[in-house]
């Protein structure tokens, strides 16, 4: 493990998230770029959105993200989960949580200060639970910056409790904006981080591609966030994606019943 890596690692629980510039190879990358493309022209993505937010007036989706093939081997890309086995990530024990995927034009509004750990209400942080964003095309100035808050993964606070403060800047916050393609930020899920808009004046030859995978450290039922979130980890057992490594990846028993966001909830 490159000492830059395992440094970050010793830190994660201090900072809450870790940086691994270009860990995707580019043939990998440019496989799963083909695929988000489909994914968003071909009406899937807004599909699953619809499925989510209003569940009981829009079909289930016909295809769920896992039934990709390079999104599939994305999720248990092993030099990844061999780095979330590590205790001070989530260790041995986790399970695949949700994916999103989807392709954001230059130039696209931000996104206010948030968390995504799962949890309602928010109570503790006793498990861990970190979402991996790959940025397929990497970072520039023009898709819109990443900044991230350290430390505060280890406030119990609802997901919206800065959303008041937009994506403005805040006092102690680390901003990532250049990384190069195929790169990886992990985050612990209960991190605040904020998208903020991207410049309008830059040149960006493509749009912001990303991939949002969550895992989560097994020991209490998580709660799900996507209605079809049974049919999303069937499709990771029929395609034997953990490769009888991590046998426990895609096991419905360490859910809770689904509940519906009535805040609303992008797939």
């Amino acid at each position: 493990m490159a000492s830059d890596v395992a440094a970050q690692i010793g830190e994660f629980d201090k900072n809450g998230f870790l940086v691994l510039p270009g860990l995707l190879p580019a043939p990998f990358v440019e496989r799963l770029t083909r695929e988000v493309d489909h994914w968003v022209d071909s009406g899937l993505r807004q599909r699953s959105i619809d499925a989510c937010l209003r569940p009981e007036r829009s079909p289930l989706p016909e295809t769920v993200e896992l039934e990709m093939t390079a999104h599939g081997e994305l999720v248990v890309f092993p030099p990844l989960l061999e780095l979330l086995e590590d205790t001070n990530l989530l260790g041995p024990a986790f399970v695949f949580h949700h994916l999103h995927s989807d392709r954001r034009p230059s130039g696209a509004p931000g996104k206010p200060w948030h968390h995504d750990y799962e949890q309602r209400p928010q109570r503790h942080r006793r498990l861990p639970m970190v979402h991996v964003l790959h940025y397929l095309h990497g970072l520039r100035p023009g898709m819109g910056p990443l900044a991230v808050l350290p430390g505060s993964h280890h406030e119990v606070a609802e997901k919206n409790a800065r959303a008041h403060l937009g994506t403005d800047v805040l006092p102690g916050e680390v901003v990532i904006t250049e990384l190069p393609p195929g790169s990886v930020v992990v985050l612990h899920s209960a991190l605040f981080h904020t998208r903020r808009t991207g410049d309008t004046s830059a040149t960006v030859d493509s749009g912001r591609y990303m991939i949002d995978a969550s895992y989560c450290r097994t020991g209490e039922p998580w709660p799900p966030v996507k209605p079809y979130w049974r049919r999303i980890l069937a499709a990771g057992r029929e395609r034997r994606l953990g490769h009888g490594r991590w046998a426990e990846l895609f096991e419905e028993r360490h859910f809770g019943a689904y509940e519906p966001d009535r805040a609303g909830r992008a797939a």
